[in-house]
């Protein structure tokens, strides 16, 4: 295969690695499993345009990004519905779409699995067409998200004190959502606090992400209560893998959901993949099953266990889970 190596050194853990000597690994590790790659180091700034400019190219295989989970959100949705397949090294804060398809998170562990990997299709979400790999979400979260952006940090542990700061302040005052929500056919007016729909349905036990890109579904979570305690509850529940477990978290699959929403304010009121967006006033939330091409170790189980829907009682309302 032939490898573009994009390196942002103004993301995530790679603002202070060394950077020549993370090259010099990348090339060696490729090359010696038969592939030719080049290696570029950019600046934070120029990332997207990189990014794009190596989509459009007809030489290479894969395009191989370093980043935070900024970077690897832009390269995914610029590689979605296109031949050249998207590698991940992870230099995130959480690196929750590199744990769901299990790419190690130490970035020579990652270098050294994804040289003697393969490349397999999975799933995309997408909201009015615009592609997302981990979740879209409004209320609590993106009240959590407007929070943090107020807060200076300048490395991955100011960033992970300035969200869980974000997240104590946005507990003290829960917002209220109004929406209009269709899954599949089913139309029901709701008031939340939170509601979230991610790229496949989250496993149990862990940090919020998905445990099988290939699942096929969309997961749907709405949390439409107003008691502090509680709400706190359940955030801690859902950073700790046991939402399962929670009565007050509805939790559903979909492979269409809408969301139609007449608030006045519309700006900053969502968030895609971790950055704040706009909440339309008609959210159309699908998946896109095996919609990006990905580089990822040739050991991941997602690659022969197939998957296997079952329902389950969650927080005392039924949901689907595969």
């Amino acid at each position: 295969m032939h490898i573009l190596a994009l390196l942002n050194r103004d993301g995530g853990t790679l603002k202070t690695a060394d950077l020549d000597e993370l090259s010099r690994f990348i090339r060696d590790e490729f090359q010696v499993q038969g592939h030719e790659v080049s290696v570029e180091i950019v600046a934070g700034g120029d990332i997207v345009g990189a990014i794009e400019a190596g989509a459009e190219r007809e030489d290479i295989d894969v395009l191989l990004v370093g980043g935070g989970d900024g970077t690897v959100s832009a390269a995914a949705a610029t590689l979605t519905d296109r031949d050249i397949a998207l590698g991940i090294l992870p230099a995130g804060t959480m690196n929750l779409f590199s744990r769901t398809l299990q790419i190690p998170l130490d970035l020579h562990a990652a270098v050294q699995a994804l040289a003697a990997g393969e490349v397999t299709p999975v799933d995309v979400g997408s909201v009015n067409g615009q592609p997302f790999i981990h979740q879209y979400a409004t209320g609590l979260h993106a009240r959590m998200v407007r929070l943090r952006e107020r807060i200076n940090y300048r490395s991955r542990f100011g960033k992970m004190w300035a969200t869980t700061r974000a997240v104590s302040l946005a507990l003290r005052r829960l917002p209220k959502v109004e929406l209009v929500i269709n899954i599949d056919g089913r139309v029901e007016r709701l008031t939340c606090s939170a509601i979230a729909v991610s790229n496949n349905l989250y496993g149990p036990g862990h940090l919020p992400f998905a445990d099988n890109p290939k699942g096929g579904a969309l997961g749907v979570y709405i949390c439409t209560e107003r008691s502090l305690p509680r709400v706190t509850k359940l955030t801690l529940d859902i950073l700790m893998g046991k939402w399962r477990e929670n009565p007050d978290l509805i939790v559903k699959t979909a492979q269409r959901v809408e969301l139609a929403y007449n608030g006045k304010t519309h700006a900053n009121r969502a968030v895609r993949d971790g950055e704040l967006d706009v909440l339309d006033a008609l959210s159309v939330v699908e998946i896109k099953p095996l919609a990006l091409k990905v580089l990822v170790p040739s050991e991941a189980t997602y690659l022969t266990d197939s998957p296997v829907l079952e329902t389950a009682e969650v927080g005392g309302r039924e949901a689907y889970r595969g």
